[in-house]
Order: structure tokens, then C-alpha cells, then sequence
């Protein structure tokens, strides 16, 4: 099966224009068009670089986008694949052992996939007229989806991609946090343009963040979407500008570097100020922030990625990840309590 890379990804939503009006006026995201000639559902299609994000209302109790925001609130539910024989990868998929909902193959929880030709999508879509004025161009492509699994579900979603699919495992890591564990494996697809990342709660150790997102979203799904970037300094100042809040770094974070690494390409000091994370692989570099999640289950949230060669993801980072969001859950409790 060959998977070229994500072609692009479906969010199901309550109000279509109303996120979409957001991710334009914060992100930058261009306003390509609209699907609203179908009886059950609405779309808005936006584009950054060569990402593109659908945002799908349901007008029927019944359609998909209706049930899942139901069941989960706003988020990521298809991941779709680009592929030049869409019917045939499908075909494959089913005979490997995968199952499906009409073209939609399931994924994981309520996230599935669908294979599209590339541009395919365009064509569906009845397209907006003009310039779109607040739209930026620093955002290029989807690095990679992190999503959260139920205890016992890492290593059987794992074997599905693998096997219906064809992705291969390429890191996995055990991270410990307080009292508080996880286990992480990464699988991609053999082209290397689509990875995920999946996060399983250890429950052998005390509950934590993950536990969290399983019962605020009521099963497995997206944690956060990565929007990969050529100039993270840029973008995080520009984004900060238009609104987008980050998690922040405690400076020992930034004081200990020196120790980590004899070099770093972009300078400490401006990695402190922007609250960006770095770390190596063999390959090279990369830098990294997440933003603080605006969702009403405080399920879902963004990151923003720079790669200078680096091909996989830095342990300390996943646990500085770990440390960052569990600092914004115990202010989060900590306010409620005071309230």
C-alpha cells in the first residue's frame, strides 16, 4: 500500500464558520471554500502551506460530525490519505484485516481515514472568491498527529497500523513524571509523511494527564495536531501576536541546555524568551511549542514544529510536554478550588 502523506485532516465541529473564524484571525489559515449544498452537513475548507483543514458541521442529528460532537465535543475524527488509487488502497486495507464505514477506515476510537487522490478535495468544494487579507504563510505542513489510547490499546493499535496500513513503529519511550507514567510508541507510514504519535496511561502508577483526556472526551482521540514551520521563532511571535496563548518553560529548562548540548543552532536566549523547546536526534534538530488548549474539555490542543534535520522526537521534550501540561492541569485545579 503506498500512503503518499496526509492529504488532509476533518474536523468535526458544532459551529463550522465559528472555528474557522478563529483559526483565521489566530493562525493565519486561508479560507479556500465551502461545502454547503448537502442537506446533512456544512464544511469550510481552509489552507496554510500545504495543509489543509476541514471543518464539518453535522445539520443531522444522524450525520458523523453530529454524533461525535455529541459523544466528544469539537475535534480531529479523519485523518484522510493521499494515494493515487484510492479504491485499491481501500480494497488492501480491508483485506489486511482492516474494517470500514462506507470509504472510512477505521483508525482509532472515533478517528478513522479515508484515501483521496491528491487535489482531490479541491474539487468538491465551491471556492471562495477574493484575498483572504489576515492570511499568513508560516505554517507549511502537518509534522505529525498525537493522540491518546485506553490502558491495554497501545500495542494493539500499534500491530493495526502496521498490518493494515503498512506504517512501522519507529520510537517508542516509557516517561515517568511525578508519580504519574506513560507509554509512548510512534508509527509512520513508509513514505515518512505520516506519522502518529500515540499515548497510553500507565496504570501502574498514579492517574494523570491521559487519564484526563480519556474521560473528558470520553475515549481514545486527537491530544494535539503539529503544524510544522521553516522559522519557529517567527511564528511564535506572530502567532502570540494574533492571540495564540503557549504553555510556558521554566528557565531551568533553558539553564541545563548547555549540559544537554555542545551546540544549539538557535540562540538559548531566544528559546527562553519564546518558551521554545529544543532537542536532537543523530539526524539533527528540533524546536518546538505547544499551545494551551482553548477546548471547552480541555482535550485538544496545537503544536508548533521546526526540524533542522532531525527525523524523530526528543525524549526530554515528550517529558518537558508532560511537565508543561500537567503545570497548566494543577493551576487549572488549583484556580477551581479557589473559586
Amino acid at each position: 500500500m503506498h500512503v503518499q502523506a496526509i492529504d488532509h485532516v476533518e474536523f468535526y465541529v458544532g459551529d463550522a464558520d465559528e472555528v474557522a473564524a478563529t483559526l483565521r484571525a489566530q493562525y493565519g489559515f486561508r479560507l479556500h471554500g465551502w461545502v454547503r449544498d448537502q442537506p446533512d452537513h456544512y464544511s469550510v475548507l481552509l489552507r496554510q502551506g500545504s495543509i489543509q483543514v476541514l471543518l464539518t458541521t453535522g445539520r443531522a442529528e444522524s450525520h458523523p460530525a453530529a454524533v461525535y460532537v455529541a459523544e466528544h465535543g469539537d475535534g480531529l475524527a479523519t485523518v484522510a490519505l493521499s494515494t493515487d488509487d484510492p479504491a485499491a488502497a481501500l480494497a488492501e486495507a480491508l483485506t489486511r484485516g482492516g474494517t470500514a464505514t462506507g470509504t472510512r477506515v477505521t483508525g482509532f476510537g472515533d478517528v478513522g481515514h479515508v484515501f483521496v487522490r491528491p487535489g482531490e478535495l479541491l474539487s468538491t468544494v465551491e471556492q471562495a472568491d477574493g484575498v483572504d487579507e489576515g492570511a499568513l504563510d508560516l505554517l507549511d505542513a502537518v509534522d505529525h498527529i498525537a493522540a491518546c489510547v485506553g490502558p491495554g490499546e497501545l500495542d494493539p493499535i500499534v500491530e493495526y497500523y502496521e498490518k493494515v496500513l503498512g506504517f512501522k513503529q519507529i520510537f517508542e519511550e516509557h516517561i515517568e513524571v511525578g508519580g504519574q507514567a506513560m507509554n509512548s510508541k510512534v508509527v509512520q507510514s513508509v513514505s515518512k509523511e505520516v506519522t502518529l504519535t500515540l499515548l497510553e496511561p500507565d496504570t501502574t502508577a498514579e492517574p494523570g494527564q491521559i487519564d484526563d483526556f480519556l474521560a473528558a472526551h470520553h475515549g481514545p482521540g486527537v491530544q494535539h495536531l503539529a503544524f510544522r514551520t521553516d522559522d519557529i521563532a517567527t511564528a511564535v511571535r506572530t502567532l502570540r501576536e494574533r492571540g495564540v496563548g503557549f504553555l510556558s518553560t521554566p528557565g531551568s529548562y533553558y539553564d541545563a541546555l548547555a549540559e544537554r548540548f555542545d551546540h544549539v543552532a538557535v540562540p538559548v536566549e531566544q528559546l527562553r524568551e519564546l518558551s521554545i523547546l529544543v532537542d536532537q536526534d543523530n539526524e539533527g534538530e528540533l524546536f518546538q511549542i505547544f499551545t494551551q488548549t482553548t477546548h471547552p474539555r480541555r482535550t485538544l490542543f496545537f503544536e508548533v514544529i521546526e526540524r533542522l534535520g532531525a527525523l524523530t522526537f526528543g525524549s526530554a521534550n515528550i517529558k518537558a510536554l508532560y511537565q508543561a501540561v500537567e503545570r497548566e492541569r494543577s493551576g487549572e485545579n488549583a484556580r477551581g478550588a479557589a473559586q
